[in-house]
């Protein structure tokens, strides 16, 4: 009896992990809202979803969603192997709608591989039917007159469907902007000219096609604000003079040092003279004690000679005085305190 019992639970346990088994593998439930949805979709459909690991759940939703909204050409087969794939099915189906409400040209193909290439194709559907607005940062460029201008741009962009896939995103416009914004600046003749009007910076830098091999069009480039900056002009020469006077400064500097290496130079020459004409004077002792000897020289040539040394001497120093007299006279006529 208490075998037959046993059996009886055993059994009904069997049977209950069997049925929620068959309802894990076979979602009736999800079949039924697919056949009352207008989807064909058969059981054994969705048994094949769960052995490949799809949530049958998705699949059909999306399908429901995309049959309501009139997509006849997504299947079932499509969705797989997009979510397969590590797609994002829902975001997919819900661009395509967008897209079709809006006459957007896009097919599931296009769609799944922009969501593949890891964009969101949906935000990328609206972007498409509302524009969006890029603020780009301060962008600092300078005039010929040397005056530093700082700008900001707000470029309105709609996305380019036909180039997401492999199209340079929202980085590329705003460094593209800014290299026109820097171009067009620069290319001006005076800061005033760029401040009575700022529009002609929107009309060059859309003039030369920044939109292309990117995922925007472009639509409109406006200036929302330019401010002065430095005078960068000013700074430069001030630079440029301080360098000149730094480069006349070192080249003074060489000279002074080449004349004060020619001074001692000199002196060092007058210094070597000098030693020459007192080893001349050396030997004029001996030409005299030589003379004697030979007696070429008298005692009274001697002293008739050492007369007119003295009287020389005599004059030199009679001359030296009067010269520092006349001196002090013109000094006491220029300054009269001297006295």
């Amino acid at each position: 009896m208490d075998m037959n019992i046993g059996f009886i639970l055993m059994m009904l346990l069997l049977a209950v992990v069997g049925f929620f088994v068959f309802i894990y593998f076979v979602p009736v439930n999800l079949w039924i809202t697919a056949i009352f949805s207008g989807v064909r979709i058969s059981l054994f459909q969705l048994v094949i979803m769960r052995i490949r690991k799809v949530p049958p759940r998705v699949i059909v939703n999306s399908m429901i969603t995309s049959t309501k909204a009139g997509l006849t050409t997504v299947t079932t087969a499509d969705l797989e192997t997009h979510y397969l794939a590590g797609g994002h099915v829902p975001s997919v189906i819900k661009a395509l709608i967008s897209a079709e409400k809006a006459n957007i040209p896009l097919s599931f193909k296009q769609a799944a591989a922009i969501d593949l290439a890891g964009r969101d194709v949906f935000e990328a559907v609206q972007i498409s039917v509302n524009p969006q607005v890029i603020n780009t940062p301060n962008v600092a460029a300078v005039a010929q007159d040397g005056i530093q201008l700082i700008a900001r741009a707000r470029v309105t962009v709609r996305a380019n469907i036909a180039q997401l896939v492999g199209g340079a995103g929202e980085d590329t416009i705003l460094a593209r902007v800014g290299e026109g914004i820097v171009t067009s600046i620069g290319s001006s003749s005076s800061h005033k000219d760029v401040l009575e009007n700022p529009d002609r910076i929107s009309r060059l830098v859309l003039e030369k096609g920044l939109d292309a091999g990117t995922a925007f069009e472009i639509l409109s480039i406006d200036i929302a604000d330019v401010d002065i900056g430095s005078n960068i002009g000013a700074k430069l020469q001030i630079d440029q003079a301080n360098a000149d006077l730094k480069v006349a400064e070192a080249k003074a500097e060489e000279r002074r040092a080449m004349a004060v290496a020619e001074e001692q130079e000199m002196k060092a020459k007058a210094q070597s003279a000098r030693a020459e004409v007192i080893l001349a004077e050396s030997e004029v002792p001996k030409a005299m004690a030589d003379a004697f000897r030979k007696g070429n020289l008298g005692i009274m040539d001697y002293y008739k000679m050492r007369n007119i040394q003295s009287d020389t001497t005599m004059r030199d120093a009679i001359a030296e005085t009067s010269r520092e007299e006349v001196k002090h006279v013109r000094r006491s006529d220029e300054d009269p305190e001297i006295d």
